[in-house]
């Protein structure tokens, strides 16, 4: 996913952080100046969905003005190696160990 805040705030004519900052204030998110600067830089360590509902309502913008799907930086699927049919289903063989460190009785 691609942040896209600088630009969404720029199409509103908010042209500084410290700028959006205060008016996301006004509506009860106070953000500190090193998350903002995050924010705006477009790499954020993490938005809260709380945080993106108000930055939302301060913009008058949609989710999907502010985060864009990059699907080609995603792997593809990893091709599985085929698995014998009884291997499959058998799984990794299990000795049972008690957990207080004494032996069990013999079989």
């Amino acid at each position: 996913m691609k942040w896209n805040l600088r630009l969404a705030a720029a199409n509103r004519g908010i042209w500084k952080a410290s700028e959006l900052q205060k008016m996301l204030a006004a509506r009860g998110l106070s953000i500190s100046a090193g998350k903002m600067s995050g924010l705006w830089s477009g790499s954020p360590a993490s938005v809260k969905l709380d945080e993106l509902d108000v930055i939302c309502a301060v913009l008058g913008c949609g989710i999907e003005e502010l985060l864009l799907p990059e699907p080609g930086k995603v792997a593809g699927p990893a091709e599985e190696q085929p698995r014998p049919a009884a291997q499959a289903s058998a799984g990794p063989s299990v000795t049972p160990r008690r957990r207080d460190g004494r032996s069990l009785p013999p079989p």
